[in-house]
Formats: C-alpha cells, sequence, structure tokens
C-alpha cells in the first residue's frame, strides 16, 4: 500500500470553516504557549513557596510541603489532569461544581490543563528550589542573619538569588518539559498543538503531514526557549562564582 503524501493539504480549508489547516496548527501553537506560559506562573509561585518552605527548619511545615511534593511529582500527569477535569466538579460544592461543568468548554479545558500543568510542575521546581538551598553553603545564611537581616530577608536578598543562579539550567530543562507535556491536553479536548496535528490527520488522513508540522514548530518554540533561558543565564551570572555559561 503506497502512502499518498501531499503537503499542499496545510492550504486546504479546515472542517471548521475558520481557515485552513495550517491555521489550524498555528491556532494550536497559540494555544500551547498560552496553557505552557499559564502554567510556568503557577508552577513557579508554587514551587518557590513550597521549596523554601521544605529548608525552613519548621517540622510540620517541611512535612505538609514533602507530601505535596510526593503527590504532585509521583502519580502521573494523564492521571493529574482527568482528576481535575472530570473528578473536581463533582467533589466540590454543587454550585461550584455546576458552574465548572456549564462553562464554555475550550475555556474550561484551558484552565484544567493550566492547573493540571502548573501543579505538576511546581513539585519539581520545589524540589530543585531546595536542593539549590541546601547546596549553599551554610555560612551564607549565618551572615545574612549576623548583618541583622530576618529569615525571611535573608531568603529574599541572599539565599534566593543566588540558588535562581545555580539552577537556571534545570529550570530551563523543566520550561521545555513544561511544553511538552502541554501535549496531554488534548485527551480532554483542548487543541493545542498536538490536538490540532490530530484533529488534522483525522480529516485528511495525512498523518506524516500533520506530524511533521507539528513536530518542526515543536521544535521552533523550544529552540528559542532554550535560547532566551540561556540569555537569561548569561544575565545572571556572577563572575567568580559559577562556571561560564554554556
Amino acid at each position: 500500500m503506497n502512502y499518498n503524501w501531499n503537503w499542499m493539504v496545510f492550504w486546504d480549508p479546515s472542517p471548521d470553516g475558520t481557515g485552513t489547516y495550517l491555521y489550524t496548527l498555528i491556532r494550536g501553537v497559540y494555544w500551547t504557549l498560552g496553557a505552557s506560559a499559564a502554567a510556568w506562573i503557577i508552577a513557579l509561585a508554587f514551587g518557590v513557596v513550597v521549596g523554601v518552605l521544605r529548608t525552613s527548619g519548621i517540622g510540620w511545615l517541611q512535612r505538609v510541603c514533602a507530601g505535596y511534593v510526593e503527590l504532585f511529582r509521583n502519580v502521573p500527569l494523564l492521571v493529574q489532569i482527568f482528576l481535575w477535569y472530570f473528578v473536581m466538579p463533582e467533589v466540590v460544592p454543587e454550585s461550584l461544581g455546576n458552574a465548572i461543568k456549564s462553562a464554555d468548554p475550550t475555556w474550561s479545558t484551558f484552565w484544567t490543563a493550566v492547573i493540571a500543568l502548573g501543579l505538576f510542575t511546581s513539585a519539581r521546581i520545589a524540589e530543585q528550589i531546595r536542593a539549590g538551598i541546601e547546596s549553599l553553603p551554610r555560612g551564607q545564611g549565618m551572615a545574612a542573619t549576623a548583618l541583622g537581616l530576618t529569615r525571611p530577608q535573608a531568603y529574599r536578598y541572599v539565599l534566593l538569588p543566588i540558588t535562581a543562579r545555580i539552577i537556571m539550567p534545570p529550570l530551563a530543562s523543566e520550561a521545555l518539559n513544561l511544553i511538552k507535556n502541554s501535549s496531554v491536553a488534548f485527551t480532554i479536548g483542548l487543541l493545542e498543538l498536538t490536538g490540532a496535528a490530530r484533529a488534522m490527520q483525522e480529516f485528511t488522513f495525512q498523518i506524516f503531514e500533520s506530524f511533521a508540522a507539528a513536530t518542526v514548530l515543536y521544535l521552533i518554540i523550544n529552540i528559542l526557549v532554550v535560547a532566551g533561558m540561556r540569555h537569561i543565564e548569561r544575565r545572571l551570572q556572577v563572575p567568580g562564582y559559577l562556571g561560564a555559561a554554556r
């Protein structure tokens, strides 16, 4: 059986009447970037807070945060996104659940994906923050408190700025993973890039063209992210403290 190659399929009109299949893929890029950016904000906010609290020395807080990390890090992302989308509306108060279920399906799936991706990634960032802080010499924190800084000020002005420089490379990897992990959102109906490519191949049966285009678009996005993160890493480098940025 010979495969019928058709690279002109991208200029054929899509059945939803919004434009061509190329426009469908570009719109998928829009949803991928939007979900990834919003999830990244949640992941950084929760990750920093949980990572700092894990080094706070307060026993019960450290145990709670450790439980948070283990919960979101060890449950597969696909299971988490299904729980948020199918189960959560049934366990919250009825009025809230009905509001969630009656919301615009596009935005409902979008925010579900954002929450699931954000919390899943936050657990990984929290571990990087914790490891980065614990890798610093103990004298860093002691010197900060000896200068009259409170514990929160020591974290804000001394420990976290240095930690951010140390963990920038793994943070870049997490940003890339977040973009790639956003592809699971198509399982709940969000037409991000993978979902758009899948929809295209189901209508046109041009599976190779559809996913070849999606692959190229993912590569472009991730190359731009890597370049941006390396630029930030070079800008944040402290001369003489860390090795030269590659």
